[in-house]
Order: structure tokens, then C-alpha cells, then sequence
């Protein structure tokens, strides 16, 4: 298992870059994340994303499907892609630390 390091966040990933230990995340490794997906600050609005994945897969151990995202947060499919250009799977589940979503979100 990989391992990604920046600054003074240090964690554990697999090979696509995902966190290996959901549990392990907070907002420095959100931070740390986000740069990697080309997103250079995170505003409100990637927090209320972020943080809807976050509660989401706490709740049901999965990520939720792009349609109940974009209706959870009130953000249309292309503000999503906006704010986490790689999208929403591998961009803001990857930010939220998440594991590699499975099927589409």
C-alpha cells in the first residue's frame, strides 16, 4: 500500500490515490486531497459537498448516486464539475475520503 505525504499529512492509499482508512480523515487531509485534484482552495459550497459524502457513506457505508447528491446539495451536475473538476467520484469522493466509489455516483 502506498502512502501520501504532504507536509505534515501522512496517510495511507491505495493505488488510485483513495484513502485506505476512511476513518482516519479530517480536513487537513481534505486540504491535503484537494490539491491533487486540481482544486486550489476549498469554498462553503466543496465544504457542503464534502461534507454531504462524508455523512452519507458514514450512514450507509457507500457513496450516494450523482442524482441524490446534486438534490441533497441543490448543485447541478455542471456546479459539481465546477468545484471538483475531475468530478464527482474520483474528485470530491477522493476530497471527502472516501474509498473508490464502485459503481456511479
Amino acid at each position: 500500500m502506498a502512502t501520501f505525504t504532504q507536509g505534515d499529512v501522512s496517510f495511507a492509499v491505495d493505488e488510485d490515490g483513495f484513502m485506505a482508512e476512511p476513518e482516519k480523515w479530517d480536513e487537513k487531509i481534505a486540504l491535503a486531497l484537494a490539491g491533487t485534484e486540481g482544486v486550489e482552495t476549498l469554498t462553503d459550497d466543496h465544504w457542503k459537498v464534502v461534507n454531504y459524502l462524508r455523512n452519507y457513506f458514514l450512514q450507509f457505508g457507500v457513496a450516494p448516486m450523482i442524482r441524490k447528491l446534486c438534490k441533497e446539495t441543490g448543485f447541478d451536475l455542471k456546479t459539481i464539475y465546477a468545484l471538483f473538476p475531475s468530478g464527482p467520484a474520483k474528485g470530491a469522493c477522493k476530497v471527502a475520503g472516501l474509498p473508490k466509489p464502485t459503481g456511479c455516483v
